[in-house]
């Protein structure tokens, strides 16, 4: 799984809980994109997350 190359996101774990309780582990994934990006005036393709792309921070 990627990360994102600006932020460093990755995949966490938690749990699905059911009604009665019950907890089973789970992976929770980021939303990460393929994006070019020009860095330092190359163009780049990246893995970002939707947060980076949507703040600006590219």
């Amino acid at each position: 799984m990627a990360s994102c190359e600006i932020c460093g996101k990755s995949k966490t774990s938690g749990n699905h809980v059911s009604h009665a309780n019950n907890r089973v582990k789970r992976q929770i994934f980021p939303n990460i994109h393929r994006k070019k990006v020009t860095v330092n005036g190359v163009q780049k393709t990246m893995n970002l997350c939707t947060r980076c792309l949507r703040t600006g921070v590219k």
